[in-house]
């Protein structure tokens, strides 16, 4: 239960081991929110990274921690996203590499891809061959899902916040550059702009966000359009724990309108009262 508006009692959590890894993010959302960045968790917390035993109650944190680990493995998404009918690629589970290659077989009319469950990045993933090994270390059961071809490779990235969508961009690899099967920021894909969201991926991405709970607080949905003519999810991201959605756009406007966002999104939740007063500004370094 939040009982006061005092910024001291609200922060970035940010403690542990490989707390490293979110430093940068925790510094930028720090001055986004106007809340310092803790190794104790306070009244409210936006947690990126915490000792399992010192994770604090979901009433007392912004993004809910639920949600985090859905982002963070594919198999649980892809159970969610079918038991609320999110439309996505066709997509199963298998619980051995003999059970999936058998089935990529008998479907051989599309193509199949096996992800690495809790990477990012496309880390991992592969194509889904009768040769395809993979080592006895990696997560089950396996996922499985449907390889989209496409001539030019791309995927569409809508953002959320306190629950209003924003921010249609493409992720392409540039002209003339090596491309990959996988449109991933870290294998060379860079964002564009991408004019106005259809209605179609709008919706189908709002409900991606219900269904992992993150329309009310902060994530971001990747769709591709799918030959049969409808968009569909491959994945929604959020920050916290396990992964954080990618800041460097190279989009300016939209990387300053996201920290907007995100700060009238964890203050709307704790009432009127904002801390740089009636127009959101980056808080100053001096302050």
């Amino acid at each position: 239960m939040i009982t006061s508006v005092n910024p001291d009692n609200y922060c970035i959590l940010n403690t542990g081991g490989g707390a490293w890894a979110f430093a940068s993010l925790a510094s930028q959302l720090s001055r986004a929110l106007w809340v310092d960045v803790a190794d104790d968790a306070r009244e409210y917390n936006y947690l990126l990274l915490a000792d399992q035993q010192n994770i604090p109650d979901n009433n007392r944190l912004f993004i809910p921690f639920s949600s985090m680990e859905l982002a963070a493995d594919k198999r649980a998404l892809a159970r969610v996203f079918l038991e609320n009918s999110v439309p996505i690629p066709d997509t199963h589970l298998f619980e051995s590499i003999e059970d999936a290659k058998q089935f990529a077989n008998i479907n051989n009319h599309l193509s199949w891809c096996l992800k690495f469950p809790t990477g990012c990045g496309a880390s991992g993933h592969r194509m889904l061959l009768a040769e395809t090994m993979i080592p006895d270390s990696w997560p089950h059961p396996l996922i499985v899902q449907e390889f989209v071809h496409m001539q030019q490779p791309e995927v569409y990235r809508l953002y959320a916040a306190g629950g209003e969508i924003f921010g249609w961009v493409a992720r392409r690899f540039p002209n003339g550059a090596t491309t990959s099967p996988w449109v991933a920021h870290a294998r060379g894909a860079r964002y564009e702009l991408a004019g106005i969201a259809p209605q179609e991926a709008v919706a189908v991405g709002r409900s991606a966000l219900i269904a992992t709970g993150l329309l009310g607080f902060f994530g971001c949905v990747d769709l591709i359009f799918h030959p049969s003519g409808k968009w569909v999810v491959l994945e929604v991201g959020t920050d916290g724990m396990f992964n954080h959605v990618d800041r460097n756009l190279e989009l300016p406007a939209l990387e300053l309108e996201i920290q907007s966002r995100i700060a009238e999104s964890f203050w709307g939740r704790l009432g009127d009262f904002r801390p740089w007063g009636t127009k959101w500004h980056i808080r100053p370094t001096s302050t």
